[in-house]
């Protein structure tokens, strides 16, 4: 179950606010997925070399803030 079908199945049948505890909850999901959907790949340096990027690695240079 993807964070967005989590959060569409939990205010269908419960007809209800979303509360920042299930927003959270969702994220959460959404990185795990993120995580577990890139795995472990090779990615290519400036010099040419390649080096292995976790899945936590990636998310964390693609969606973590400054």
């Amino acid at each position: 179950m993807t964070a967005v079908e989590f959060l569409l199945e939990k205010y269908k049948s419960q007809n209800t606010l979303l509360f920042s505890d299930d927003f959270i909850e969702a994220l959460e999901m959404e990185k795990e997925q993120i995580i577990e959907a890139h795995g472990l790949i090779a990615k290519l340096q400036e010099d040419g070399t390649h080096k292995l990027i976790s899945g936590e690695t990636y998310y964390d240079e693609t969606f973590k803030k400054s």
